[in-house]
């Protein structure tokens, strides 16, 4: 039974349907999952999110209040969004709809809408419309509700796994009060856990069960913060662990870890994990810390990325954040990339590796990444230079006679392979050098070639004086 199916629409509620509009009757208690079983009933029961359900805060005041507007949940799996959403349509004296983002479709969505619109305007009754993976609609679905939120027809919660703010429509947000729901802690995780094995009406409390507290840490450690997974694999233990000979269930250490298994990395292609672990990484590289670095590369070639799109961020930070101060950089990160790309994994861990250890403990500067920048902004704002005529072609027949290149001086011609004269027509600088790693040298040069230029320049003005 998906946890869809435990929470099905029901008629204006009253505090003697609390267990019908949960899910929670006899005949779906039994053959439940201990995960659905456990789904607590009130705020009291609801562990984690303090950032948003602890006493005073917003979200809070509102359940408690029945003040809910429209609003979206999002976080990863486990973290009690469809949960918390059946918690407030158990205290609200609004209707109660809901719809899923996978099997509801528009001639649905439009019978609920309609029925809502009729009920406002009979009975005074709003409707909380309940959208599980609301990330699921395509855009003209989630334009259907649009109308009916902003004229308050209905009040709408939608729950995803996806960032809502690239995965639902923007009017839809701006109307909408977003949550994100955080992955729960260990702590939270141990509460459940513990609940779970005690409570004899709804959890394993009738089984007999002997858990170690070793057993309990360490499914709630590997679990990565999701209370599904967690209960889900405590129960797998409790069914297929055989009783001791003191009639106990005895599970151990040893139990916990072949249940839950290996850890399942949060870890989606298009979705929040795959962005903030890119973003981690990077910063991580920028930052300095080869460590923290290689920990994400290490997530993302567990979770089966395609190491083009690893090595072609590695790249970008090569050339953005270590730039002149350590020119290998680039060309190791470009090589770590082509490597990749016809190896493959797993061999291309190590290069790729390399690549990310060398960037991370590399000398940084941006310096190149700003002086382009800023050249850009001049072009785009300033007055267009024209170029000096003579640096224009010289080459082709007929340029001479419109003195393209007369007067041009070949750096080669001259001492050390310089010679100072006027590249632009007026004076800019756009390229800072720093004093970082090989930088130091190019910074030097740069600074002395400038004393030339500007004696040059100041020559020039002599004459024409």
């Amino acid at each position: 039974m998906s946890q869809g199916d435990l929470f099905q629409s029901t008629p204006k509620s009253s505090p003697n349907d609390v267990k019908s509009v949960a899910g929670n009757d006899s005949s779906s208690l039994e053959s439940a999952p201990l995960a659905s079983r456990m789904r607590p009933r009130t705020l009291e029961e609801y562990a984690g999110q303090e950032h948003i359900l602890a006493p005073g805060k917003l979200l809070r005041r509102a359940i408690e209040a029945d003040r809910i507007q429209s609003l979206i949940l999002y976080g990863p799996p486990g973290t009690g969004k469809t949960t918390l959403a059946q918690i407030i349509a158990q205290r609200t004296q609004a209707h109660f709809e809901r719809l899923s983002g996978v099997e509801s479709n528009v001639a649905e969505m439009r019978r609920v809408l309609s029925s809502a619109a009729n009920r406002l305007a009979n009975t005074g009754t709003s409707t909380l419309l309940f959208v599980d993976e609301i990330h699921r609609f395509n855009k003209s679905q989630q334009d259907v509700l649009l109308p009916d939120v902003e004229n308050g027809v209905i009040k709408l919660i939608g729950a995803t796994t996806h960032n809502p703010f690239f995965f639902v429509n923007s009017p839809l947000v701006s109307r909408s009060q977003i949550f994100e729901l955080q992955p729960l802690g260990e702590h939270s995780l141990r509460t459940l856990l513990e609940t779970a094995i005690k409570d004899e009406e709804r959890g394993l409390g009738s089984m007999n069960l002997h858990v170690e507290d070793a057993a309990v840490q360490h499914l709630a450690k590997l679990a990565d913060g999701d209370a599904r997974k967690a209960l889900n694999s405590l129960e797998i233990a409790a069914l297929t662990t055989p009783k001791g000979e003191d009639g106990l269930v005895h599970i151990d250490l040893d139990a916990a870890e072949e249940c839950i298994q290996k850890k399942a990395v949060v870890y989606d292609g298009d979705g929040d994990a795959h962005y903030d672990t890119i973003s981690a990484f990077i910063k991580s590289m920028r930052g300095g810390d080869p460590d923290a670095s290689l920990y994400w590369l290490a997530k993302m070639i567990h979770a089966g990325e395609d190491p083009r799109f690893i090595t072609r961020r590695v790249v970008i930070c090569a050339a953005e954040d270590v730039g002149l101060a350590d020119p290998m950089a680039l060309v190791l990160a470009h090589a770590a990339h082509e490597i990749a790309s016809f190896i493959g994994w797993p061999e291309a861990r190590i290069p790729i590796a390399e690549a990310v250890i060398y960037i991370a403990s590399a000398h940084k500067s941006n310096s190149a990444m700003v002086a382009i920048d800023k050249a850009l902004d001049d072009v785009r704002s300033g007055k267009t230079i024209p170029v000096p005529i003579h640096l224009k072609d010289g080459h082709y027949q007929g340029s001479k006679r419109l003195g393209h290149g007369k007067d041009y001086q070949y750096a080669h011609a001259h001492p050390d392979h310089f010679v100072a004269q006027e590249y632009l027509g007026v004076e800019k600088q756009f390229y800072e050098p720093t004093e970082q790693g090989s930088e130091r040298k190019i910074r030097d040069r740069v600074l002395r070639w400038r004393e030339q230029f500007q004696a040059m320049r100041q020559q020039q003005k002599s004459k024409k004086r």
